[in-house]
């Protein structure tokens, strides 16, 4: 059971919550509380894995290294086992976006958690970031730099307060460089500048947009900014990242000549491997974007998420901002989208119990669908559902996940014309029922309001059983809408092909 704080006054208040990151470095859990509109940590384990190092050349994961992932699953899935599912939010970063053959360590992986794991685009993982290292900061209206070195990439992003303005992920990380520059363990003059040179080619992409932005301060999050700051610390250099700092920190590395020799005061074993790499891109990154200093947040993804996951209970879903952004961007038509989604979720009402869509995610995928269909129209007429569909999978979508994005895609593809049994068998098996269901459902409600009128329709009532729908209206009214009658018959063909019964009364 969730335990619950008795002076609570609200659902929310007393609430644990659990978020789960797994980096291409490290694997994090936090458990925190709701407290008076606060998340108080109250557990947080964290444990190098380095499943990015277990890529090979066709970036497939090696058994070793998902046996390493499943292996620390376990320990945390024993310390979330008491909390209901949706209280826990997992992730996976830049190792799982690679991955070819990640669907198999995915299953394996949610076998011991019971819990869907989401691979998270790295825009997304960069605005979870910023919300994570947000909350840690003082609430002022400055604009500040948030870098985070992760193991397989490196989030950047601008913003003020809880907002993020610009957002990028690049494609280097420590672990990754440490397998391209420094796979054996030594540290030479060579190798570093070599690293680095990489590091600054990688960042050519944002450099000009980044500096013309502007920033009042910088801020580094997650482990390898963690150990540069306590590095630099130990090395006498204040408890800021500065590049003198930086600098001469190389130059201890090259002394070191080895990672196993590495002998800094408070720089954990494990962290010594990646090290040198971190360095390298935290050097680019200073002389890139002209940094002068760096803090440090303890806040970083895991945070985010936490914080995401709050602001859901409170209603506050940065996944509503952004379609209503895209209906924005797209030009959608406001009256036909929502008379769409009043009318798939009056029937999802009548079909959520038979068919077991009672899940709160039905019925937001479902209303996010219909209110998003459309935006294929601004390309083409023709085939608009397609271009709906790839908007929706391949758009920088806030709050979405890659996963989310596919499901989205799917309905808007599905939701005309033949069902579109390719992309189905694409979907995750576990989701591809439900979907199936939520899909026939938006193709009713599109089929149902073809003429784009204002006018109300007449109290419909559907009943559904595993394979058949028997949809009803009063007396005498299809006969007064014929085309209805006659999309609804040609819609039950389309059915048939899919082994369901629509039945029209």
């Amino acid at each position: 059971m969730l335990e619950q704080d008795k002076s609570a006054d609200s659902g929310q208040q007393g609430k644990l919550l659990a978020a789960i990151d797994l980096g291409s470095n490290s694997f994090h859990i936090v458990v925190a509380r709701v407290a008076d509109g606060e998340l108080k940590p109250i557990d947080v384990m964290s444990e190098k894995v380095q499943l990015g190092a277990g890529l090979d050349e066709h970036s497939h994961l090696s058994e070793e290294a998902q046996q390493r992932g499943l292996e620390c699953l376990a320990r945390f899935a024993q310390r979330v086992a008491d909390l209901p599912r949706s209280a826990i939010r997992i992730v996976g970063t830049n190792a799982l976006r690679e991955a070819k053959n990640r669907d198999v360590f995915i299953l394996r992986a949610q076998q011991i958690l019971g819990k869907p794991i989401e691979v998270i685009a790295g825009r997304e993982e960069a605005r979870l970031v910023y919300l994570g290292v947000a909350h840690t900061l003082s609430d002022d209206n400055d604009r500040r730099l948030v870098v985070d070195i992760g193991g397989g990439s490196t989030e950047f992003i601008i913003g003020s307060r809880f907002e993020p303005q610009k957002l990028e992920s690049l494609h280097m990380g420590c672990v990754s460089y440490t397998q391209r520059f420094f796979a054996d363990g030594k540290i030479a003059s060579d190798a570093l500048n070599r690293a680095r040179t990489a590091a600054a080619r990688e960042l050519l992409s944002i450099r000009r947009d980044y500096r013309r932005l502007s920033w009042q301060s910088t801020i580094g999050s997650s482990g390898t900014a963690k150990a540069i700051r306590q590095a630099c610390l130990s090395m006498g250099f204040g408890d800021q990242i500065t590049h003198k700092g930086l600098t001469a920190l190389k130059e201890r590395l090259i002394e070191f000549g080895h990672a196993d020799k590495i002998e800094i005061e408070g720089i954990k074993p494990a962290r010594r491997a990646v090290l040198p790499s971190g360095v390298a891109i935290m050097l680019a990154i200073f002389e890139s974007l002209g940094i002068e200093a760096m803090d440090y947040s303890e806040g970083a993804l895991r945070e985010g998420l936490l914080y995401d996951m709050a602001g859901r209970l409170r209603h506050e879903d940065v996944r509503e901002r952004t379609i209503k952004a895209l209906k924005k961007r797209y030009h959608v038509d406001a009256g036909q989208s929502q008379r769409i989604e009043a009318t798939a979720l009056y029937l999802l009402a009548q079909a959520r119990q038979a068919w077991g869509l009672e899940d709160t995610e039905y019925h937001d995928m479902l209303s996010w669908a219909a209110r998003t269909h459309e935006i294929g129209l601004t390309i083409a007429h023709t085939q608009f559902h397609k271009h709906s569909a790839y908007l929706l999978q391949h758009s920088d979508l806030p709050g979405f996940t890659n996963t989310e994005q596919q499901l989205l895609a799917f309905l808007a593809r599905g939701h005309r014309r033949k069902f579109p049994k390719d992309e189905f068998k694409l979907l995750p098996e576990d989701r591809q029922s439900a979907y199936r269901k939520l899909c026939i459902l938006l193709r009713l409600a599109v089929v149902l309001h073809r003429s784009r009128s204002g006018a109300r329709l007449p109290g419909i009532h559907l009943k559904v059983d595993e394979k058949s729908l028997n949809l009803s209206f009063p007396a005498g009214w299809l006969e007064h809408h014929p085309l209805t009658r006659a999309d609804l018959e040609n819609e039950a063909e389309y059915l048939r092909a899919i082994s369901f019964e629509l039945q029209i009364h």
